[in-house]
């Protein structure tokens, strides 16, 4: 499926300001805010998150699949996708991320 068919299977992020990625310390290492050109990153982000407890190695391989031809442009365009390249490092690596999201203000 395409990454626009993807997202409309994706839960609402309507709730949410910004979702944050921490390290193994807690430090706020990204942020993915819920704005035009990264609402979809931070949907699949979001949905990874509420599956998986965290950004690990599965939810990253998930996650590229989610994110369906953007994931072969980022990976002939390196930094063209940050929020893919992101991915990609949590698989190479293993290291994942624990995730915190930002409620929108009401």
């Amino acid at each position: 499926m395409a990454f626009a068919d993807n997202l409309q299977q994706l839960p609402s992020i309507a709730h949410l300001a910004a979702l944050e990625l921490l390290d193994s310390a807690g430090n706020v290492v990204a942020s993915i805010q819920n704005q035009p050109g990264k609402a979809g990153s931070l949907a699949v982000y979001a949905a990874l998150a509420a599956q998986h407890g965290s950004i690990s190695p599965a939810a990253a391989q998930q996650g590229l699949a989610l994110f369906a031809e953007h994931t072969d442009d980022a990976r002939a365009h390196p930094g063209k996708h940050p929020n893919i390249d992101r991915l990609l490092e949590v698989i190479a690596s293993g290291q994942g991320y624990a995730v915190r999201l930002v409620s929108a203000q009401v």
